[in-house]
């Protein structure tokens, strides 16, 4: 069965990609812009850890809000208190930017579990589950293939406030189709408060295996994230060809959105285990290419298996957490998500700073492959179903 044919999942697949290719657009021009502004690989780093900080303090209580409240209602103000933040970004100066960076994540850190909560909600839990996450996902690739290049464009030929302008834009025409939904009454079990979401996550054996396996992948990922725009600069050419590299992701997610959908069926040890292994090797290879090419070519496998990394326990996870608890369980999966980004996007670049942005890079994807390695033997291979 395919999560298409139900309206409001249309409407929630349609706001979310208008405005992850507003997002997408600035994903080149906001690092470039602070680099070249400072000159500091670790500023640049600093741009991206300053996105995670918000959902590190405040993960925990959106969850518990977004388990008592109108979903949709969440998304809508999220989306909208997105679009005011990322105006800030007008102002043109590192700090404004880090400012506006901070104040954006504080809508993502309500809208993420909100969204991931309300799908199963919309399309159920059975095979339209997987088709969801797969559109989702394939939405991803898409947007991160068109988004960069598209964003270098319109930064050299309208400059970074023109992107700006679009992505406020993108998050009010998100927040309209969002709105455009049928109202669902939030559904809040006995226990309201967080610790209730820690203790079903506690009782879910897959989730309280993958949560620490998510974020030494999360971690590993901010690292070589935070150093890909340096990286590209130094040795592939500059930020024309970090866009391509960009593109040549989402092309990669795109087909691992396709994969993860037929792999639904196959046990969630094996998925991930294969898949986290095939990304770290993209890693690795990714940032010891000097030419374009090898480096296009590395970042396509890096998308199709990163691709089925992020979707496997996303769908796991929504399949077997009670449905009153699931923006609190979701709001823990966020806060690990922004500690292992945090110490990613900084450890990265101070690292690289240290010794070498070479080292550094081969530092996280080993990471990755060591996580891979535990998750082999640790997953339970027959998840209890809900």
């Amino acid at each position: 069965m395919s999560a298409w044919g139900v309206r409001d999942f249309r409407l929630l697949w349609g706001g979310r990609a208008v405005g992850q290719l507003g997002s997408w657009l600035l994903v080149v021009a906001v690092p470039a812009h602070v680099h070249a502004l400072t000159g500091s690989v670790f500023a640049t780093g600093l741009a991206l850890a300053a996105e995670y900080l918000p959902a590190l303090v405040l993960g925990p209580v959106a969850g518990v809000l977004v388990d008592r409240w109108d979903r949709r209602r969440v998304m809508v103000a999220a989306d909208l208190v997105r679009a005011a933040a990322v105006a800030l970004m007008l102002l043109g100066t590192p700090a404004a930017i880090y400012a506006a960076v901070v104040a954006e994540s504080v809508g993502a850190v309500l809208f993420r579990p909100a969204a991931q909560a309300h799908v199963p909600a919309v399309v159920g839990t059975g095979p339209a589950l997987a088709s969801a996450n797969s559109w989702n996902a394939a939405t991803d690739g898409v947007v991160g293939l068109v988004g960069p290049p598209l964003g270098g464009v319109l930064l050299a030929w309208a400059g970074f406030e023109a992107l700006v302008a679009l992505d406020v834009v993108s998050y009010l025409v998100s927040a309209v189709a969002i709105a455009a939904t049928r109202r669902r009454a939030a559904v809040v079990g006995e226990r309201s408060g967080f610790l209730a979401g820690v203790e079903a996550l506690r009782a879910l054996p897959v989730a309280r295996v993958l949560l620490p396996l998510s974020a030494v992948f999360l971690a590993a990922n901010a690292a070589l994230s935070a150093l890909l725009v340096p990286f590209g600069v130094r040795h592939l050419g500059g930020t024309a060809q970090i866009g391509i590299v960009l593109s040549a992701l989402g092309l990669g997610f795109l087909g691992g959105a396709v994969l993860a959908r037929w792999l639904d069926g196959v046990q969630p040890r094996t998925t991930l285990a294969a898949a986290q292994l095939c990304t770290a090797a993209g890693f690795a290879g990714l940032f010891s290419a000097r030419e374009l090419w090898a480096a296009v070519v590395a970042a396509v496998v890096i998308g199709v298996f990163g691709s089925v990394t992020v979707v496997t326990p996303k769908t796991v996870v929504q399949r077997q957490a009670p449905g009153p608890l699931l923006g609190r369980i979701s709001a823990l999966f966020l806060v690990a998500e922004a500690a292992a980004t945090l110490v990613g996007a900084v450890g990265g670049p101070l690292l690289a700073e240290a010794v070498s942005l070479h080292f550094a890079a081969m530092t996280a994807a080993a990471v990755a492959a060591a996580g891979a390695l535990v998750g082999a033997v640790t997953v339970p291979l027959r998840p209890a179903p809900r």
